[in-house]
C-alpha cells in the first residue's frame, strides 16, 4: 500500500532533511550566489565582463574535469562522511575568497567553490535520494531539492541588502560559518543511514534491459549523447543569465534590486514545479515527461529577450522556473531509471561534470559575446531556438531507448 505524503515525510525525514540541508547549503558555490557580488568582484579586481567570465569559465570547467573522478566517490563512501568533507571544505573555499586579495588566485578560488559547492554537495544529495529511494524516488528528490528553491529565494535579496550595509568579503565569511554550522547538523541527520553502504547491493534498481550499467557502458550508449546538449544548455544559460543579472537590469534600465525582487516569483513557481513533477514521475516514469521539460525555456529566454518591462521579466521568470524546478527530479531520476542504481555515483557525475562544464560556458561566451558588442537581447533568441533543438534530441534518444526498460513488477 503507497504511503501518504505526511506519512512519506515524517517516516523519512531525518533522510530528507539531510538532502534539504545539502542541497540549501550547496547555494554557496552556485553561481545565482557568486553572481551577487559579481559587480564588487570586478570593481576590486579591474576586470573585464569578458575576463571575470573567462576566469568563472576556467575554474567552473577545471571543477567539471575533477567532479569526473570526485563524484564516483559517492559509491565507495556513506553520504554522511562525505558530506562532512566536502561541507568543510566548502567552508574553507568561502573563507577563501573573502581574504583573497590577487586576481590571479580568482580561478582556484571559484574552481573550490564550484567543486565543493555547486558539484560535490549537490550530488551527494541527489545521488543519496536516487539510491535510498526506488518507488517514492520523484517524493524524494523533490523534498530535498527543496534546499535549491530556499536557497534561490531568500539568499540573493538577504545578501544584496546586506552589502548595503556590510562589505561583501564579510559576507563570505558569513557564508562560511552558516557552512560550518551544517557540518554537525548533517552527522546529527545522517547518525544511521536509510540504506548502508553494507546493504546497498540488496537495494538496487536495475537500468535498460535490465542490467546495472558501468559509467563506461552509459558513455558508449547514444541515449547519454542525446541527452548532452540539454544537460549542457540548461546549466550554461540558466547560469549565465543569473550570472548576468546585474548587466542585464543595466541593460533593461532597471535597478538590480527591483530585478532580484522577482525571483521569488521564480523560486515559487520552482517549488510548485519541482513537487507535480515529483509526484508526476512516481505515476508515469521519466520516460514519457522528460522530452518535454526544457520547452518553457523557449519561452522564457524570448521574454528575457523581448521584455520592456519588469512584468515581462516575471512572466519569463515563470517559464523558466517551470523547467528549473522540473529539472530537479526529472533529470535525476533518469539515470536511476534508465541506467540503474549500483554505479549511480559514478554515472551521475558524468552528468554534473557535463552541467559543470555547462555552467562555466554560458558566463564565458556571454561575457565575451557582450565585449565584443553582441547585446544579451541577441543572445538571449539563439538560446530559446537552441533549448528547441535540445528538446527534439530528447525526444528522438528517449523513443528508441524506453522499450529497453525494465517491465514494472
Amino acid at each position: 500500500m503507497s504511503q501518504s505524503l505526511g506519512q512519506f515525510l515524517r517516516t523519512n525525514q531525518r533522510w530528507l532533511g539531510a538532502g534539504a540541508l545539502l542541497t540549501l547549503l550547496s547555494s554557496f558555490g552556485q553561481t545565482f550566489f557568486i553572481s551577487i557580488f559579481a559587480a564588487e568582484i570586478q570593481a576590486d579586481f579591474a576586470l573585464t565582463h569578458g575576463t571575470w567570465g573567462a576566469i568563472y569559465g576556467l575554474g567552473t570547467a577545471a571543477s567539471a574535469v575533477v567532479m569526473i573522478w570526485a563524484g564516483g566517490l559517492t559509491d565507495h563512501f556513506r553520504a554522511r562522511a562525505i558530506g562532512m568533507l566536502i561541507l568543510t571544505l566548502l567552508a574553507a573555499s568561502c573563507i577563501a575568497m573573502a581574504v583573497n586579495p590577487y586576481a590571479a588566485v580568482l580561478p582556484f578560488v571559484i574552481f573550490a567553490l564550484r567543486l565543493t559547492g555547486q558539484g560535490m554537495t549537490s550530488h551527494i544529495a541527489i545521488v543519496a535520494m536516487a539510491r535510498w529511494f526506488v518507488a517514492t524516488r520523484g517524493k524524494a528528490l523533490a523534498v530535498a531539492t527543496l534546499g535549491f528553491s530556499l536557497g534561490e529565494a531568500i539568499l540573493p535579496l538577504l545578501f544584496v541588502a546586506l552589502m548595503t550595509v556590510f562589505d561583501w568579503r564579510l559576507l563570505w565569511l558569513v557564508a562560511a560559518a552558516v557552512a560550518l554550522i551544517g557540518v554537525p547538523v548533517l552527522a546529527h541527520l545522517l547518525k544511521e543511514e536509510r540504506t548502508p553502504q553494507s546493504m546497498a547491493g540488496e537495494n538496487q534498481s536495475a537500468g535498460m534491459n535490465n542490467q546495472h550499467w558501468t559509467r563506461n557502458q552509459t558513455l558508449a550508449h547514444p541515449l547519454f549523447w542525446f541527452m548532452v546538449p540539454a544537460l549542457l544548455g540548461l546549466s550554461a544559460f540558466g547560469t549565465a543569465f543569473f550570472f548576468q543579472q546585474a548587466h542585464y537590469a543595466e541593460l533593461k534600465g532597471w535597478t538590480h534590486l527591483s530585478l532580484v525582487a522577482l525571483f521569488p516569483v521564480y523560486t515559487g513557481v520552482g517549488i510548485a514545479a519541482m513537487i507535480v513533477s515529483g509526484f508526476a514521475l512516481d505515476r508515469f516514469g521519466t520516460a514519457r515527461l522528460i522530452p518535454y521539460y526544457q520547452m518553457p525555456l523557449v519561452l522564457a529566454f524570448l521574454c528575457f529577450a523581448f521584455a520592456d518591462g519588469l512584468w515581462m521579466a516575471a512572466l519569463g521568470l515563470v517559464f523558466f522556473a517551470i523547467t528549473s524546478g522540473a529539472n530537479s527530479t526529472l533529470p535525476n531520476a533518469f539515470w536511476a531509471e534508465f541506467y540503474g542504481t549500483r554505479f549511480i555515483g559514478s554515472i551521475k557525475a558524468m552528468a554534473a561534470a557535463v552541467m559543470v562544464l555547462g555552467s562555466a560556458i554560458g558566463p564565458l561566451v556571454t561575457g565575451i559575446l557582450i565585449d565584443t558588442g553582441v547585446s544579451l537581447e541577441t543572445q538571449y533568441i539563439w538560446v530559446a531556438v537552441y533549448y528547441a533543438v535540445a528538446s527534439l534530441g530528447i525526444w528522438i534518444g528517449i523513443r528508441r531507448a524506453r522499450n529497453d526498460l525494465p517491465v514494472p513488477a
